[in-house]
């Protein structure tokens, strides 16, 4: 197996390509709407997906000394840096650009308030949206933006020119 070093070195062509990770909870209902949402919007295509029940998520969450069961939040990965709670969110939502990029605004918010919204959100979200029995399946068309075991990172080759 891979050692957090290793992993975050295989990461760096990711971040020269302007790529970023949203790591998230694939058995949930409302997680893979928003992965759903963001494939949708983001015409760039920077973003790339990570179940935090594959291999690669845990992978992951250990590389940035995250707890190895981290589910109430998606996990946005940039630059070598990982944002969590509301903060992801809104930076994912700003990274997909047009008026998206608005949202940057509320992050005026303190982070305690915008966070104590979202954690309302994420400790409900099997009750009122449902969950799935195992991770979801993505379709043909987006097949190559899911990233589940470390060996997918060997896609991404670094290169100076990029």
């Amino acid at each position: 197996m891979d050692t957090p070093v290793t992993i975050k070195q295989q990461l760096a062509p990711l971040w020269q390509a302007n790529k970023r990770l949203v790591l998230f909870d694939g058995v949930c209902n409302f997680c893979n709407g928003s992965v759903n949402f963001i494939i949708r919007h983001d015409k760039q295509r920077r973003y790339l997906f990570v179940p935090l029940q594959e291999p690669l998520g845990k992978t992951l969450l250990a590389a940035y000394q995250l707890p190895e069961d981290y589910l109430d939040s998606l996990i946005l990965l940039s630059n070598d840096r990982a944002y969590s709670h509301s903060t992801a969110a809104l930076r994912i939502g700003e990274g997909l650009g047009g008026w998206w990029k608005g949202l940057r605004l509320l992050r005026m918010i303190p982070a305690f308030l915008r966070d104590a919204v979202y954690k309302i959100i994420a400790k409900n979200r099997y009750r009122w949206f449902g969950k799935k029995e195992s991770c979801m399946l993505p379709s043909a068309d987006v097949r190559e933006r899911f990233l589940l075991h470390p060996d997918d990172l060997k896609r991404f080759k670094y290169s100076a020119s990029r």
